[in-house]
């Protein structure tokens, strides 16, 4: 599709944050002139992030002190996405969580039961505080016949100097280890899209999810229904383009290029 007829039939836009708004505290170049433009057509955007390893509220914080103030329903993660899952599939269940004090904060708010004995579930966050008891513990429980769930299948999280081991990177040393494959449910799954169209009322057709990963954030967009726009502010790269299964409906350089088209686009 011409990426201008794409920015004009988006109603919405479903921002990533780290490597696509900001990245390490840093807000990119160009990506609140992006959002005034989004605002001024009378268009919405929210944003979704795959980092579990912090809470919403941590995330509104931190936006905030960034000179971006934005709504609570505005900011998602993919460990809602999860508690959501739970709630829906393992009501009652008590589950082991391998993730980071602010993930846990939020499961216990929303009344999910936490054990560190044997579960009926093992539920893998990017836990930045992971030890190796709780590493050895996820194993042992998933071995004697706890589900394996994980929110999202990233591998890194891109940093200023480069990146770090993600979620999808623990996922695959418990994978290793027991030979089983987790169950994920941020993006690129449909569980996410689902979600994002409950919160919002948004029609599908009209959601552009948009990121810098084109196995999660484009994924997302492209195999559910909605739009994947891809940024190479982040992890992919344009030569990664060539042998990626998952084609994206436009490539940016970044949010402030979109915000070029848009600002081009009269309101309504």
């Amino acid at each position: 599709m011409d990426r201008r007829k794409l920015l004009e039939e988006t109603e919405l836009f479903v921002l990533d944050m780290d490597g696509t708004f900001y990245l390490d505290g840093q807000i990119l170049d160009g990506s609140l002139d992006f959002l005034a433009q989004v605002e001024r057509l009378g268009k919405r955007f929210v944003f979704f992030t795959n980092n579990s390893s912090r809470s919403p509220e941590t995330y509104l914080k931190r936006l905030a002190g960034m000179g971006c103030p934005v709504l609570p329903e505005q900011v998602i993660t993919s460990g809602d996405v999860m508690i959501q899952y739970l709630k829906e599939n393992y009501p009652g269940k008590r589950i082991f969580l391998a993730g980071t004090p602010d993930l846990e904060q939020n499961f216990y708010q929303h009344g999910i039961l936490i054990t560190k004995d044997m579960p009926d579930a093992v539920v893998i966050g990017f836990d930045m505080t992971l030890t190796y008891e709780k590493l050895e513990r996820a194993c042992t429980y998933i071995r004697n016949g706890a589900d394996f769930l994980a929110t999202h299948p990233d591998i890194n999280c891109p940093v200023k100097d480069g990146f770090i081991p993600d979620c999808g990177a623990i996922c695959a040393a418990v994978s290793l280890s027991t030979g089983k494959k987790p169950r994920y449910v941020g993006k690129p799954c449909r569980e996410t899209v689902d979600m994002v169209l409950s919160l919002t009322g948004a029609r599908r057709e009209a959601v552009s999810f948009v990121g810098d990963r084109l196995y999660t954030d484009v994924k997302t967009g492209v195999d559910h229904g909605a739009h994947g726009i891809l940024v190479l502010s982040g992890e992919t790269k344009m030569e990664d383009l060539e042998r990626s299964e998952t084609v994206p409906d436009a490539v940016f350089a970044d949010l402030g290029e979109m915000a070029e088209l848009l600002r081009e686009m009269k309101t309504l």
